[in-house]
Parts: structure tokens; sequence; C-alpha cells
């Protein structure tokens, strides 16, 4: 995988509970990695095909392995103002260079 084709910025995030002043519990995204990454959406390419028992997948992103950080699916990935909730995490070729992370887009409900 070429830098060139990583032009997209995400970040890898981690939704944590948070306390405030009063004693009320929030829900806050913490960043763990703003990194750079490739990114392909879900199509009808025979790599799409073979990927069917993740057939819950939208998108595909590749990366770089990030030194002393372990991507799991209790972490979400921000791309363009979306969110994408991981499903799985491939260490390419076992070689620990790069990571394929599979996710699923997240819907924000329009409920008010």
């Amino acid at each position: 995988m070429s830098f060139g084709k990583m032009n997209q910025r995400i970040q890898i995030v981690k939704t944590v509970n948070r306390k405030d002043s009063a004693g009320f519990v929030t829900k806050q995204d913490e960043v763990l990695a703003s990194v750079r990454a490739y990114k392909e959406e879900k199509n009808a390419t025979e790599k799409w095909l073979n990927l069917s028992t993740f057939s819950s997948a939208t998108c595909l992103f590749r990366l770089r392995v990030i030194p002393n950080l372990t991507v799991t699916t209790e972490m979400v990935i921000l791309s363009d103002n979306d969110r994408y909730q991981i499903i799985s995490v491939e260490n390419v070729r076992n070689r620990r260079m790069y990571l394929e992370v599979l996710t699923t887009k997240v819907e924000v409900s329009a409920d008010g």
C-alpha cells in the first residue's frame, strides 16, 4: 500500500463514560489516534463478494499499524463527519505493518 493511496484522515476513538461536576455520567469520545488511511466503500467487486461473512460491513479502511495501540472492535473510526463501528481488524499478511479494518457506517437517528 503506497502512502499516496492513504489520503483519508481518520480518527480512532473510544467512547468513555465521564462524570461531570454534578455527578452525572456522560459519554464522550476519547481520540486514541489521528492517522491517514486508505478508505474503500462497499462495492460489487470480487474482494467484497469474498467478504460475505461480514455482510454488514459497508467500508474498509487500511492503515499502518499504530505503535502501542491495539485496534479493537470496541473502537470507532471517525472519517468525513461519519462514524464507523469496527467489525473486524486483521493484520495484513501477519507482517505487523498494515491493518485492514472492516466497518459499518453508524446512521444517526433523526429523533429530536
